[in-house]
């Protein structure tokens, strides 16, 4: 049974269940920690023997409704690294972290910071770019970036193309994985959530 979690500035639901690996996962920037996708895939690691932390971003504590602003992303990857730190103080033997969209963004930005935060990132429709502005590109810290990483797209995602996103993944010295969701634009259908969950189990099964 999925428990509410509030402490220490952190908000969000806990999918434990008996397995080494914990994952503290973040949503877009239009959303929170029970959209529909993120329910989803949680509901879906469990089968996997992944525990899921769905967090609120501070951000979204902050305000029910609105984007985040550029101010507040450094408080958003605190927010990520404290949640990955209390499923750490419950025991997790191996903590990922990652995220939807702007979720998976700042998680990414986190581990480029803090090699020791996570031990892996799942980045769903990671955000190359604002939609028709290839040149407002977002990965500048990519390669910086030490933490393996599984990213998973969709084909039809207008945030970053299919060869958009391998060419600028090329740059990341970590070892990393994707995958593209055929037919799926950025924001993903919940049912793709079996294939997220198996993929991730996948590659940190293999670390």
């Amino acid at each position: 049974m999925p428990e509410l979690i509030e402490h220490r500035g952190i908000r969000g639901t806990l999918h434990r269940v008996s397995g080494s690996w914990w994952l503290a996962l973040a949503h877009g920037a239009g959303t929170n920690s029970n959209a529909p996708l993120l329910v989803a895939v949680a509901e879906a690691l469990e089968q996997h023997g992944v525990s899921t932390l769905r967090i609120d971003l501070p951000f979204r504590q902050a305000r029910a409704k609105g984007p985040p602003f550029p101010a507040q992303a450094a408080a958003d990857r605190a927010g990520i690294r404290e949640a990955a730190a209390f499923l750490r103080s419950l025991g997790a033997a191996k903590v990922a972290v990652g995220g939807h969209s702007y979720g998976g963004r700042q998680a990414s930005m986190l581990a480029s910071e803090d090699p020791d935060a996570a031990s892996a990132l799942l980045l769903i429709s990671y955000p190359l770019h604002p939609p028709g502005q290839p040149e407002k590109a977002r990965t500048a810290h990519f390669p910086q970036l030490g933490t393996p990483a599984l990213f998973l797209s969709g084909s039809r995602d207008d945030f970053g193309s299919p060869p958009e996103l391998q060419a600028a993944v090329a740059a990341i010295p970590a070892h990393t994985r994707i995958e593209f969701l055929e037919g799926q634009p950025h924001s993903l259908r919940p049912r793709i959530a079996e294939r997220i969950a198996e993929s991730f189990s996948e590659f940190v099964g293999a670390l």
